[in-house]
């Protein structure tokens, strides 16, 4: 007889598919160590089938326009800042997409971020990624230089989208076909892919541009407002990539 040990690893080294025929081969098995291990596997298959519902539902747009082959996701992050770009996202998942815990990025931890960060990459068809920056912002505004950034990376995709799925706004003077979908980045996938390729390039780039200015904590606060952010302000004043029109107030 096999031990509890060695049944917990057999476990661990399954596949989701192996599972069904492990709860048969273990299910007579009375030892408490040997339930505890079916019971904590079949949570986690029940939380990974709840996941595959919800992405699902967030599939909804994507099976509505399933005739188009390219299909394009397009959001955006770093609006609200004070100091960097605003960066958009651009992504063409392939039909049948699998990648599971999509969502919208400020839903998803760090960690979470960049594992999917890396799978998207992998996986779809195309990518693209358009910046606004700092000094740009300040001359047209941020809602302009969004849109400028949006159309940036839908021009710098590999593939010409033949339909654009845009969280809640409709971009101007884009010639092709867009829906704009209220907090889109719940509701769709290829939003939800958008919004995380676009936080993880823009955190990165902050976290560089510590290195270079390291007195306003950019690696933590991302350019945002925080407390520490806002005294560095007061007392080193404004850094290259502040956005000087959301300062004004400030300094």
């Amino acid at each position: 007889m096999k031990t509890i040990h060695e049944i917990k690893k057999e476990f661990a080294a399954a596949k989701e598919r192996d599972h069904q025929n492990l709860y048969e081969i273990y299910g007579d098995d009375h030892r408490a160590g040997v339930k505890a291990v079916i019971e904590k596997c079949k949570r986690e298959d029940e939380k990974i089938e709840k996941e595959r519902r919800r992405i699902e539902t967030m599939k909804s747009y994507e099976y509505q326009y399933e005739h188009l082959d390219y299909i394009c996701g397009i959001d955006e992050v770093g609006r609200g800042p004070l100091a960097g770009p605003v960066v958009a996202g651009a992504v063409i998942l392939p039909k049948g997409c699998s990648i599971l815990y999509l969502n919208d990025s400020k839903q998803l931890s760090a960690k979470k971020r960049e594992e999917l960060y890396e799978r998207i990459m992998k996986e779809a068809i195309a990518t693209g990624i358009g910046y606004g920056s700092p000094a740009r912002i300040d001359e047209i505004n941020i809602l302009q230089a969004t849109y400028e950034a949006m159309k940036e990376a839908v021009k710098n995709l590999p593939v010409q989208p033949e339909l654009l799925l845009v969280d809640a706004v409709k971009i101007p003077d884009v010639s092709i076909s867009q829906v704009p979908i209220i907090k889109g980045d719940e509701k769709s996938i290829s939003i939800a892919a958008a919004s995380i390729i676009a936080k993880v390039t823009r955190d990165r780039l902050m976290e560089k541009y510590d290195g270079l200015l390291p007195a306003y904590g950019f690696a933590n606060n991302k350019g945002y407002g925080s407390a520490s952010h806002m005294e560095a302000l007061k007392r080193v004043g404004a850094s290259p990539i502040h956005r000087k029109t959301f300062i004004k107030n400030i300094i």
